[in-house]
């Protein structure tokens, strides 16, 4: 690929991305998402407890997700074996473990299936304590999802991606999740009502924190590789953008994402913390979450969930 071919694919992303969506059948018209889905109806009628089990069981879904796919890539999926229930877990054919080259990255992915198998063990804990329900985990799809999450968001050129290929697609799949956990627990801290100190509004900013430092160290991996070839052609950069730029189409046409090489404030910068203009972190309501990981605006499953999340909040 020149490097006009670069700089067009750069500059056109967005309105490649929505065309592949719609080729891709990934999302049938992605400005359809009206202010009125991002709505949370189901909640308006429960008591301030009940409200706070149906936010932390709609967090214990992506955390199903998130621990599932770093136990995979750690070969200890076994560990997930039970934990919520034994919903299937899609994954690719002959499927084996990352075969880190990096014992920096084969460390760290550890520590992120720990930290996420964590999270969903604390969640259950917690949601059970406020006299809730954990919801079971639902079905995952680790393979096809994130197939389809690439050719969207590469307009086509990278097809057949798999993150338990090597150690740079293991970072590319991370990063696909861990900037959207982040903006899901931000967007979902207003609805908490428990704000007492050692309460559900400090653990799940606790939550918050970890999930924050993931994704900035993930980024920060990421950009020290920016230039290499990542696949089709693409930097490593280039495909951060794409994935940046498929995650803000498909959570409804607002800017709250950026890849790891353009900041808001200081163009030609690093970018290894995703923030906005006044570096504050962006949030996201549950259905702009669902967008993203159903890989359709509007959908009520597909994607990550193929049967849907679990829940009030779905």
């Amino acid at each position: 690929m020149t490097q006009a071919d670069q700089t067009t694919f750069l500059h056109t992303g967005r309105r490649q991305v929505l065309r592949t969506l719609g080729l891709l059948g990934v999302g049938a018209a992605v400005t359809s998402c009206a202010p009125g889905l991002l709505g949370l109806s189901s909640l308006a009628n429960l008591p301030a407890p009940s409200v706070d089990a149906a936010v932390l069981n709609f967090a214990l879904n992506l955390e199903y997700l998130e621990a599932a796919f770093y136990l995979a890539a750690t070969g200890r999926l076994a560990e997930l074996q039970g934990v919520g229930g034994d919903a299937e877990i899609r994954l690719p054919a002959n499927f084996q473990p990352v075969p880190f080259a990096s014992g920096d990255v084969r460390d760290f992915a550890n520590e992120l299936a720990t930290d996420e198998v964590a999270h969903v063990k604390f969640l259950i804990q917690t949601i059970t304590a406020l006299g809730g329900t954990p919801v079971p985990r639902p079905a995952l799809d680790l393979s096809g999802a994130f197939d389809t999450a690439a050719r969207a968001a590469s307009a086509g050129k990278i097809q057949g991606f798999n993150p338990f290929l090597n150690d740079l697609f293991f970072l590319h799949g991370a990063y696909i999740f861990e900037d959207v956990g982040v903006s899901a627990y931000k967007g979902a801290s207003p609805l908490i009502n428990d704000d007492r100190p050692g309460g559900v509004l400090e653990q799940a900013a606790g939550i918050l924190a970890v999930e924050g430092y993931h994704a900035g160290a993930i980024r920060s991996m990421l950009y020290d590789r920016r230039n290499e070839e990542a696949a089709a052609g693409l930097t490593v950069a280039q495909v951060t953008k794409a994935i940046s730029d498929f995650r803000d189409l498909a959570d409804g046409l607002v800017d709250k994402d950026q890849g790891i090489t353009e900041p808001v404030t200081r163009p030609g910068d690093a970018n290894i913390v995703l923030s906005d203009q006044n570096a504050v972190a962006y949030s996201r309501l549950p259905r702009e979450v669902l967008n993203i990981v159903y890989l359709a605006p509007g959908a009520r499953r597909g994607g990550f969930f193929p049967n849907g999340v679990n829940g009030v909040i779905r």
